[in-house]
């Protein structure tokens, strides 16, 4: 047995492997690192939606109030994911409404899959047209906090993912 390496043993490595891939399977991790983030992406969208049209713009009220409840209600769904997750018990939903909608079609992953690119427009469209200048300090905060938590995750996930594949 080498020194070196303390986990030698290939079945107790193989192990270690199926623990850590897990943990990036977790409804917990998914919805902490993935999902929470982007219905902070999305309330602040709102918020600043709503802010800005708040003059005279019923539209933009109007607008900005349903990604409002957009995001709180996949905030929800992704919290209550994550408890049920925490407890060991199976989630009757979906992380978020628009995969919930895609359930009744027998592809939510797809569904998911374009609440993934609406967030991602959602982050882009903050970004180019200049919004994310009118966020307030503690919603720059979240932002920044939202995108790192999302960041990070996306390249530890990344990062496992090819030391796995290496092997």
């Amino acid at each position: 047995m080498s020194r070196d390496f303390p986990h030698n043993d290939s079945g107790e490595c193989e192990r270690e492997r199926d623990a850590i891939q897990s943990m990036f399977q977790r409804p917990f991790f998914l919805s902490l690192t993935i999902g929470i983030p982007f219905c902070v992406f999305k309330l602040l969208f709102g918020v600043t939606v709503i802010r800005t049209g708040a003059a005279d713009n019923l539209f933009m009220i109007v607008s900005g109030g349903m990604v409002v409840l957009w995001a709180v209600s996949d905030l929800m769904m992704n919290t209550g994911r994550s408890i049920l997750d925490l407890l060991h018990r199976p989630a009757p939903f979906e992380y978020c409404t628009i995969a919930q909608a895609g359930y009744f079609f027998h592809k939510p992953m797809l569904f998911l899959a374009i609440d993934t690119l609406l967030a991602f427009s959602i982050i882009c469209f903050m970004l180019w047209s200049g919004l994310i200048t009118r966020l307030s300090l503690l919603e720059s905060y979240l932002w920044y906090s939202a995108t790192t938590m999302n960041l990070i995750s996306l390249s530890l996930a990344g990062i496992y993912h090819e030391i796995k594949s290496s092997r």
